[in-house]
């Protein structure tokens, strides 16, 4: 889980990418004092340093383009697949109590 740190200059480097200012460690340094978020001096210069080189804007537009779309579908069409060997174990496990219903009614089980 992520601390109220690391959120801090999270949404600082966003608040720089929405107003297309470059992210550097003094930028959102300056917008974490401006909201008065204390934070450990190496937080803002390590998530500059995350970023640098990156495509926020395109980071965050490809996340949320990937949501019902892609590996999501097989995953759903491999539910119902998955149902199938769920009722088979059913089946089995009645199978088993059935049988073992029947030793008892012998009068004999395995360690008497």
């Amino acid at each position: 889980m992520a601390t109220t740190e690391e959120l801090a200059c999270v949404y600082a480097a966003l608040i720089l990418q929405d107003d297309e200012v470059a992210i550097t460690g003094d930028k959102i340094q300056s917008l974490l004092k401006a909201a008065n978020v204390e934070v450990e001096p190496f937080w803002p210069s390590l998530f500059a340093k995350a970023l640098e080189g990156c495509d926020v804007k395109g980071l965050i537009t490809n996340v949320s383009s990937g949501v019902g779309s892609g590996p999501a579908a097989p995953a759903a069409a491999a539910a119902p697949a998955a149902a199938a060997p769920a009722a088979e174990e059913k089946k089995a496990k009645k199978e088993e109590k059935k049988e073992e219903s029947e030793e008892e009614d012998m009068g004999f089980g395995l360690f008497d």
